[in-house]
């Protein structure tokens, strides 16, 4: 816990391509906000394909090619997704042709946002364009426009994709995490000591935070 802000340190480890990110954060939030527990959120970049070609690849396909799903399967998860993201107030809408992408250039947008205290607005909003809106994250002008979109600067979004100037900052970050073990997201830190993996729904994390409350006190 930190002496100076006294907060709950969360630092949430994701890619904003993994449903279940947006899935455990919501779920992490609702609890939050129910313990009305002081708390400080910093997100941390994970690529989930960093071999990704910068094109992207039909989600489906890209699916059945990782973890051998076949179409029926990928179709009776998609609803399930669908109905537990529903409960925490996200929608998804998911098409035949929507892709996978490469999230190294959303992770270097996501660095930049973050040095104007807008990280946790722009990852929202790249999660909503991505599984709600269906729109195309490999492509650097859609990113502009999602910045642009909560108030960040277009021109400035592009120049810093164009020129890769936090590519260092991110891959050193992305590297920090995979040290400590991370190995799959959304990986979950409560005060830099507790690990959560998975999103484990709001029971469990407010059990979880229950708990933390008391070795607070």
């Amino acid at each position: 816990m930190s002496t100076v802000l006294n907060k709950l340190q969360v630092d949430i480890v994701s890619d904003v391509v993994c449903p279940w990110c947006i899935i455990g954060y919501r779920q992490l939030a609702k609890a939050l906000e129910a313990s009305a527990i002081p708390h400080e959120i910093n997100w941390h970049p994970f690529e989930l394909n960093p071999r990704m070609p910068a094109e992207g690849q039909n989600l489906q396909d890209h699916v059945a090619e990782k973890y051998g799903t076949t179409k029926e399967q990928s179709e009776q998860s998609r609803v399930q997704m669908t109905e537990i993201a529903a409960e925490v107030g996200f929608e998804f809408q998911f098409t035949d042709d929507m892709r996978m992408h490469n999230t190294f250039n959303v992770h270097q947008l996501l660095h930049w946002a973050g040095q104007q205290g807008r990280k946790h607005d722009l990852k929202q909003a790249l999660f909503a364009a991505h599984f709600t809106a269906c729109r195309n994250l490999s492509d650097d002008k859609v990113l502009a426009d999602v910045a642009a979109e909560i108030g960040l600067e277009r021109s400035e979004a592009l120049a810093v994709l164009a020129d890769q100037r936090f590519s260092e900052e991110v891959r050193a970050a992305e590297k920090f995490w995979l040290d400590q073990g991370v190995q799959g997201v959304p990986a979950i830190v409560f005060n830099r000591r507790h690990l959560v993996t998975g999103a484990q729904g709001i029971e469990s994390y407010s059990r979880i935070l229950a708990q933390l409350a008391e070795e607070r006190n």
